[in-house]
C-alpha cells in the first residue's frame, strides 16, 4: 500500500508541483490547503483538479487552516501518514515588511500547530519548505549550508529562519524525529504540460511572473527594482531553479528520512546566478516578446547577488538540478500562454 504523505499548502505553486511528483514516484498525497493563494475549482483547488486529469488518478484534498488545530487533529486521526511535508505560509517579501505581524502571526503558529499536532500523533518525518532569505545579505557566494543564518533582511525571511530554529530543536529533544529543511533558492518554470504553474493572486511580488504577465500582455511594463547594485549590470542576481527540479529534491529529502537522518539542511539551487536584465533577455527568447521595463528604487529587504552552493544536496541526497535556463523559460512561456489569466481560465484544454 502507498505512504500516505500530507502535504500543507499542497494547491500552491510549489506544493502542486511536487503532489505530481509524489503521485508519480508512488506516494499517496493527502493535499490540505486554505486557497490563500490558489483558484477554486467547485470545492477543489483548480490546480489539483488538473492534476487529477494530468495523471488520471484522484486526490483526496481537504480544505484547512494550519491555524485551525482542532481541525488538523481531526485530519490525523483519519490518516496514518508516514511523513509531512509542508509548504504553507504566507510568502511575499516586500509584504511581509508592510504586514510583520501578520507574517509572524500565520507562518510561525501554523507551524507551531503542525509540529504538535505530528507530536500527538506520533509522525515524526518532515520535509519543510525554506528559503534561501535565511542566509540575509551573504557574506560569501557562493552559498553553502554552512554561511551563517538569522541575519535575515526580511519579516517573511525571519519567520523561515525561526520555523528552522524549531524545528531542530525539537529534533534535539525528541530523538526518534527526523526533519530535512530545503532552503529554496528562487523556483521558476512550470510543469512540462501548461496545465500547472505559478499563477499570482493580484500583482506578483516575484519577478518571473510579471516578466510573463507583461509579455503576455496582462501587464504594460516590469519594474526593474534597483539598477546600482554591485553585479556585472547593475541588477540583483538570482540562483533560478526550475520549479519541477524543486519537486524531484523533495522526493529525494523523503527518502533521506528513511535513514533515520536525524535533522538536516540542503541548499536547492542550480549554483548559477543571473541578473534581472539577464532574465528578462531569456523570456523575450522564449516568449518572442519585447518586454518592456523601467527601472525603479530598490525594494526593502532586497540584496544584490545570491546562488547556492548546492554540492551537499548532490552528495547526500543523489540530487541535481537538470533544466537550464531556456528550458525554464519556455516551460514558463508554455504555462502563460495556455493559460494567460492563470488558472482562472477554468480547465485548460
Amino acid at each position: 500500500m502507498a505512504e500516505k504523505v500530507l502535504v500543507t499548502g499542497g494547491a500552491g505553486y510549489i506544493g502542486s508541483h511536487c503532489v505530481v511528483e509524489l503521485i508519480e514516484a508512488g506516494y499517496q498525497p493527502v493535499v490540505i490547503d486554505n486557497f490563500s493563494n490558489a483558484v477554486r475549482e467547485g470545492d477543489v483547488p483548480e490546480s489539483i483538479h488538473r492534476i487529477e486529469k494530468l495523471l488520471d488518478t484522484s486526490i483526496e484534498f481537504h480544505e484547512l487552516d494550519l491555524l485551525d488545530q482542532p481541525g488538523l487533529e481531526k485530519l490525523f486521526k483519519k490518516h496514518s501518514f508516514s511523513a509531512v511535508m509542508h509548504f504553507a505560509g504566507l510568502k511575499a517579501v516586500g509584504e511581509s515588511v508592510e504586514q510583520p505581524l501578520r507574517y509572524y502571526r500565520v507562518n510561525l503558529n501554523a507551524s507551531m500547530n503542525l509540529l504538535e499536532v505530528m507530536q500527538a500523533h506520533r509522525v515524526h518525518n518532515l520535509v519543510f519548505s525554506s528559503s534561501a532569505t535565511v542566509y540575509g545579505d551573504p557574506q560569501h557566494l557562493p552559498i553553502d549550508e554552512q554561511h551563517p543564518v538569522g541575519g535575515c533582511t526580511n519579516p517573511y525571511g525571519k519567520t523561515k529562519y525561526f520555523i528552522e530554529e524549531m524545528i531542530k530543536d525539537h529534533c534535539k529533544a525528541e530523538k526518534d524525529w527526523n526533519a530535512v529543511l530545503l532552503r529554496y533558492f528562487n523556483p521558476i518554470g512550470a510543469h512540462s504540460s501548461g496545465l500547472i504553474g505559478e499563477d499570482p493572486q493580484g500583482i506578483p511580488n516575484n519577478l518571473l511572473p510579471y516578466v510573463a504577465q507583461v509579455a503576455i500582455g496582462r501587464r504594460k511594463c516590469l519594474n526593474v527594482f534597483g539598477n546600482d547594485y554591485d553585479t556585472l549590470d547593475g541588477t540583483g542576481v538570482r540562483d533560478y531553479i526550475h520549479v519541477v527540479d524543486l519537486a524531484k529534491g523533495h522526493i529525494a529529502a523523503l527518502k533521506k528520512l528513511k535513514e533515520d537522518c536525524g535533522c538536516k539542511v540542503y541548499n536547492l539551487g542550480t549554483g548559477t546566478g543571473y541578473s534581472v536584465l539577464q532574465m528578462v533577455k531569456a523570456m523575450e527568447k522564449a516568449s518572442g516578446k519585447e518586454i518592456s521595463y523601467k527601472i525603479a528604487p530598490r525594494r526593502g529587504g532586497d540584496i544584490a547577488s545570491c546562488y547556492a552552493d548546492p554540492r551537499l544536496a548532490e552528495n547526500e541526497l543523489a540530487w541535481k538540478a537538470e533544466f537550464d535556463l531556456e528550458r525554464m523559460c519556455e516551460d514558463l512561456w508554455r504555462w502563460q500562454s495556455m493559460n494567460p489569466t492563470g488558472f482562472s481560465n477554468g480547465t485548460a484544454s
